[in-house]
């Protein structure tokens, strides 16, 4: 196997031939990065273009589509000529003149007979192959086809021998004359982003690997283990715990968000700040009782500033029968813990409400220092604005604040309310 594609008469370019290209390793890579898939192919005379899934396994594309449709009774007398063509746009171009507009892209065009996979064997594999490309894991993750599904289901399979991978990369390729005129030329760059993971009804599990963003340590909720409770990464499946433990309106009393009513409401709050730790803007944690592995309540790092090595502690809902227990003064420790001993914070926070003087009195026993007062700085449930009461701790101040906690969680000691 050559590393290049042989051109054919119907895979060689009529004009910009800079822009053809033949590599082998090219129009694979692009083949693999891509979903959207269009085949062409002919019908009674009549041209079709159909969107369908595809996947690469070596030097062959399998196509996925239904026995019953276009594609796959076309396919059934042996075999059926297609066009299938794969594009990744990679940005749109700004001319200062109309006709050099443009734009910037990958894309892979396979001519060939796309013949019909009968073989039970190679059929799982293909499928097998296309689960694996949304996910690597994916596979095991599912229920594997029936037979009748098998059989319900129409796999293709097109050698890559006539291929040809067409690109445009760079910028702005204006006339000369046209650069003095007042137009604003250049390259919008576009690129594919996946959102949050959303749960189908009924799953509690949190998403696999295979669906989270790449993570650094600072957006990670890894399991903290302590006497008094354990905090591991807040999931769907803690729905009805979460409603369990916080069923109390002074638990909410002094948050920015009402008190849901009811498990569908507490399943927004919990996919709001899953949400949130996917854009990287929160990492919350779910508190259990290490013992009976009862939910317990839910804390977060917020503010989480990598390059500036600071973050928040809050968010924090405990219910109201660990108040005046060691979960909070030990969640806390955690926190720290992991804030400055692991991730090298140079500075972590506190927010809280100004007539919040409870939970003043707490982070004060944690060891943080009262810098001030934001006015207005978050609206509450209600619409008001609130004055939030900003608190601090730093490397310096860490050591004596750790000091004291473990102290205080030795003698069964406790801060007197959430922070």
């Amino acid at each position: 196997m050559t590393d290049l594609y042989t051109p054919t008469a119907r895979t060689t370019a009529t004009r910009n031939r800079s822009r053809m290209h033949y590599e082998r390793a090219v129009a694979h890579a692009i083949l693999d990065e891509a979903y959207d898939c269009a085949v062409g192919f002919v019908v009674e005379g009549e041209p079709r273009v159909l969107p369908t899934l595809h996947v690469r396994v070596d030097d062959t594309v399998y196509l996925h589509g239904s026995t019953g449709g276009r594609l796959g009774l076309s396919a059934r007398g042996g075999g059926v000529p297609v066009c299938l063509s794969v594009t990744l746009l990679d940005g749109i171009v700004y001319g200062r003149s109309q006709f050099h507009h443009s734009a910037n892209y990958r894309s892979v065009v396979a001519l060939g007979t796309a013949r019909p996979v009968t073989g039970d064997a190679e059929k799982r594999a293909a499928m097998t192959a296309l689960v694996e490309k949304v996910g690597r894991g994916r596979a095991s993750d599912a229920r594997p086809p029936t037979r009748r599904e098998l059989a319900e289901t129409s796999v293709l399979a097109l050698p890559l021998t006539e291929v040809s991978v067409r690109a445009r990369a760079g910028g702005v390729v204006d006339e000369p004359e046209d650069h003095a005129l007042p137009y604003w030329a250049g390259v919008l760059p576009l690129r594919r982003v996946a959102g949050p993971p959303e749960p189908d009804t009924g799953v509690g599990a949190p998403p696999p690997d295979y669906l989270t963003a790449a993570r650094s340590p600072w957006h990670t909720a890894v399991p903290l283990r302590g006497r008094h409770v354990h905090l591991e990464q807040l999931a769907p499946a803690h729905v009805d715990g979460l409603c369990a433990a916080l069923a109390d309106d002074e638990v909410w009393r002094y948050l920015t968000v009402p008190r849901p009513a009811g498990p569908d409401e507490m399943a927004t709050h919990v996919s709001g700040a899953l949400r949130a730790q996917w854009l990287g803007e929160r990492v919350p944690w779910v508190q259990r009782d290490p013992v009976t592995g009862a939910v317990l309540g839910m804390t977060m790092y917020h503010d989480v500033d990598e390059n500036a090595r600071s973050l928040s502690i809050g968010h924090t809902i405990l219910g109201r029968s660990s108040w005046r227990t060691g979960v909070n003064t030990e969640s806390k420790l955690l926190l720290l813990e992991r804030a400055f001993d692991v991730l090298g914070a140079e500075r972590v926070c506190w927010y809280t409400d100004i007539r919040n003087e409870r939970s003043q009195r707490a982070i004060a026993r944690l060891g943080a220092t009262r810098e001030g007062v934001l006015r207005r700085h978050r609206q509450r449930a209600d619409g008001s604005w609130r004055d939030s009461v900003l608190f601090a701790m730093t490397p310096d101040e860490w050591p004596a604040a750790a000091a004291r906690l473990r102290e205080r969680l030795a003698r069964g000691g406790a801060a007197p309310a959430t922070a």
